[in-house]
């Protein structure tokens, strides 16, 4: 069970890095993968950096924990982070974006996020 701990959280933790970069680097198509359509351009531009800037820092602030701190520090960091893709749901909903998108993305992750935590307070 800890190396299933280990790797779900080091790849959750990977991806945040890597949607970071999305948003930082290709932020229009990153924005319609969230769930709610944005135009770099126009009036989303620092709302997509925020975003993105958010994402990368929790990854980076994941594996730092998880490589300084050890697993339970870690499971803590998943417990909190859970919420984050738990109110993308919502903001998704709210704004008219693809009920597949809220509940298959968003709330999936919040899901496996949970699951990551939970995992690691076992170890």
């Amino acid at each position: 069970m800890t190396a299933t701990a280990y790797t779900l959280a080091v790849l959750l933790n990977l991806f945040c890095l890597f949607l970071g970069y999305r948003f930082l680097l290709q932020p229009a198509s990153a924005a319609t993968g969230y769930g709610v359509p944005a135009r770099p351009d126009g009036d989303a531009g620092a709302y997509l950096s925020v975003k993105g800037l958010r994402d990368g820092t929790f990854g980076v602030v994941g594996l730092a924990l998880l490589a300084f701190a050890g697993a339970r520090a870690e499971a803590w960091f998943m417990l909190c982070v859970a919420l984050v893709p738990l109110v993308d749901t919502v903001i998704v909903l709210r704004h008219g974006g693809p009920r597949a998108t809220a509940f298959g993305v968003h709330f999936a992750t919040a899901v496996i996020v949970l699951i990551s935590a939970a995992l690691l307070f076992a170890v």
